[in-house]
Parts: C-alpha cells; sequence; structure tokens
C-alpha cells in the first residue's frame, strides 16, 4: 500500500483535532497542562463590538445561524478592519454543515468508519460556496493586516481560524485528504505564533489537545507513519490540554466541553462525560444535541442511571 494511500485515510482523524474553529493541528508542540492566566483576547475593541461578537458565538452554539450570522455581520459593519468577524461568520456555515451532518455526536465521533471517511454524499452534492468565499475573504484580510504586522494578535487569532476551518473541510466534505495538511500546516504555524504572544489565548487548547488525544488513539501502524514526521499524540495528555480549554476558554470554551466529553466516552469515563453533558445542557438549553448527547451517556450500560 503506498504511503499517501495510508496517510489518507488517517488524516480526517487528525483534521477532527483541529475541528471546526480551526486550532493548530495535530503538528503543534506540545505545551504544558499547567493553568494559564485568566482568558482573554488581546486588543478587545470597545464595547458594544466584543458583545456582538461573544452573542454570535452563543447563538452558534444554540444552534441559532441566522442569529450567529447577523450578528458577525453586524461586527464586520463596527470594526470592517478586523478579519475575526468574516472568520466568525465562515464559521456559522460550516458549523450549520457539521451540525445537519452529524458530526458533533457520539454516533460520529465513536464510529471510526465514519470517522475516518468523512460524510456520507458527495464532494459537489455537500459543497458549501457561501463558507469557501467568506473563509477566503478572512484569510485575505488577516494576511493584509499580518504583513504590516506579524505580531497582530486579532490576525493570527482570524488566520488561525480560517486555516483550520479550511483544513477540516478538505478532509470532512471535500475528502481531500493529503491536500489538507497544508491549511494544517499554516494554522499550527499560525496558533503557535498567536500562542507565543499571548498564552492566556486559551482556546488555542481545544485543538492542541484534540490533536494529542486523537493522534494517540490511532492504531499503531499509523502512528509509525505519522512519527516519521515528527508528528505525536498523547491520550490523557491530550484530555488535560482539552480540560484548560474547557475551564478557561472564551469563544470555544462550550466545544471544548463538548470534545472532551466524547473524548471520556472513548475512554469510558461516563462519569466525567455526564458531567461535561449536564453543565452543556444546563448553559445551552435550546441546543438539543447537548441533551440527545446527555441522555446517550446516561444510558451507558456500564453506569445505568
Amino acid at each position: 500500500m503506498r504511503i499517501s494511500g495510508l496517510l489518507g485515510r488517517a488524516v480526517p482523524v487528525m483534521v477532527f483535532a483541529a475541528t471546526l474553529f480551526g486550532w493548530p493541528s495535530c503538528f503543534a508542540e506540545d505545551r504544558p497542562a499547567s493553568e494559564p492566566p485568566a482568558a482573554r483576547l488581546p486588543a478587545d475593541p470597545p464595547d458594544p463590538a466584543i458583545a456582538l461578537l461573544d452573542d454570535g458565538f452563543r447563538d452558534l452554539y444554540t444552534l441559532q445561524f441566522l442569529g450567529a450570522r447577523s450578528k458577525f455581520q453586524a461586527y464586520q459593519q463596527s470594526q470592517p478592519a478586523d478579519p475575526l468577524g468574516k472568520s466568525a461568520e465562515a464559521a456559522s456555515y460550516l458549523y450549520e454543515e457539521f451540525n445537519a451532518k452529524g458530526i458533533f455526536t457520539s454516533a460520529f465521533f465513536l464510529d471510526d468508519s465514519k470517522f475516518l471517511n468523512g460524510v456520507s454524499g458527495s464532494p459537489a452534492e455537500n459543497r458549501n460556496r457561501e463558507f469557501l468565499a467568506i473563509n477566503q475573504q478572512a484569510r485575505e484580510m488577516a494576511k493584509s493586516r499580518l504583513a504590516q504586522d506579524p505580531n497582530d494578535v486579532r490576525a493570527l487569532f482570524a488566520i488561525t481560524i480560517s486555516d483550520g476551518m479550511e483544513s477540516d473541510y478538505d478532509a470532512f466534505i471535500e475528502k481531500k485528504q493529503i491536500a489538507s495538511l497544508g491549511f494544517m500546516r499554516q494554522a499550527e504555524a499560525e496558533a503557535n505564533h498567536l500562542l507565543a504572544i499571548d498564552p492566556s489565548a486559551q482556546d488555542a487548547y481545544v485543538a492542541l489537545g484534540a490533536s494529542n488525544y486523537v493522534i494517540g488513539c490511532l492504531p499503531g501502524y499509523k502512528r509509525v507513519f505519522l512519527r516519521i514526521g515528527g508528528i505525536h499524540g498523547d491520550r490523557m495528555h491530550g484530555m488535560q490540554l482539552m480540560q484548560i480549554a474547557a475551564d478557561h476558554g472564551r469563544y470555544l470554551q462550550p466545544f471544548a466541553k463538548i470534545l472532551l466529553a466524547l473524548a471520556c466516552e472513548r475512554e469510558h469515563q461516563m462519569d466525567r462525560a455526564r458531567a461535561l453533558l449536564t453543565d452543556l445542557t444546563r448553559e445551552f438549553p435550546e441546543n438539543p444535541l447537548f441533551a440527545q448527547e446527555l441522555a446517550v451517556a446516561q444510558r451507558d450500560p456500564a453506569n445505568p442511571r
């Protein structure tokens, strides 16, 4: 079997580590699991612009995609030079598609045949033109700002999200697993740069943790090929890093919780999974996904409720 074919089937698992919002890929350096400083995204615009982003992401987690987009678009009108508004709008389209395809469920996450091969249907049937167009606009805006200041934290934040999302899209929707590696490498470098400038950008721990966890879950023969390229993973360390984001993240804190809950289910840590899903259900009662996943966890035969 050719190495490219072997890696092609491994990449969707790796790409899920970057997840919807596209933080550093499986190539990212490990970071210590010690508790970081209080969460913040540096150089925030003044209120009420911040509230538009916060409210838009809350709409995303309650599956109110039109509401989220309207807030992200309003943010763009308020802060036209900030590419984060475009990245967030692009995320709303991709999150909506991933939700419709069931990617954020234990049925997908725990089924290797689905997890390794992407969503059902052809790339043409699943093509998301709105996401692709807006995500490219966000990338171009971020690159323009980074050309002026390579340490522009908001531009780094936006382009990391955009490049990571494109890698997710390539792997799960277009099913171009090898092509997705290019965007993953870019997102990794951008995210590490961001974290070096501001360690309090704790949403990054979502993917740093998930990448460690997912790579650690791969069969041994696949990890051998990945290790040749310097790619390593550790399941337990990955869960520690995801816990940091679940405790201290900002925009991606709920996303960290659902990923960590799914990882806990894989590790048969059902009490921990139930606790995370209970938190999400209480915080977002409008989102039926969290309640459904809690019900699945409560039916665990090893720990009947």
